[in-house]
């Protein structure tokens, strides 16, 4: 079974704001994976780099830590809105 892609063809809806809250950040995809790293999560730059290239699909651990590092809701990262 195929996985499911954006109406667009990409494997995830956050990639642009991930990258958006990166450099509103001033953080380096290598800054951001060390972050990560630090708080228990295992990713690397590698993966920043395919999720903002939307080569990678996201798991929800991986969106409650982006969420965590950049203190916003799942809903900003996945629809670009504040609840």
């Amino acid at each position: 079974m195929p996985k499911p892609r954006t109406e667009s063809g990409e494997k995830n809806l956050i990639s642009k704001r991930l990258a958006k809250l990166r450099q509103e950040h001033h953080m380096s995809q290598r800054d951001l994976a060390n972050k990560l790293q630090l708080a228990g999560y295992d990713m690397d730059k590698n993966v920043i780099t395919r999720i903002e290239t939307n080569k990678r699909y996201v798991s929800d651990l991986e969106l409650k830590a982006i969420a965590e590092i950049f203190q916003v809701s799942y809903v900003y990262l996945i629809d670009g809105e504040e609840e």
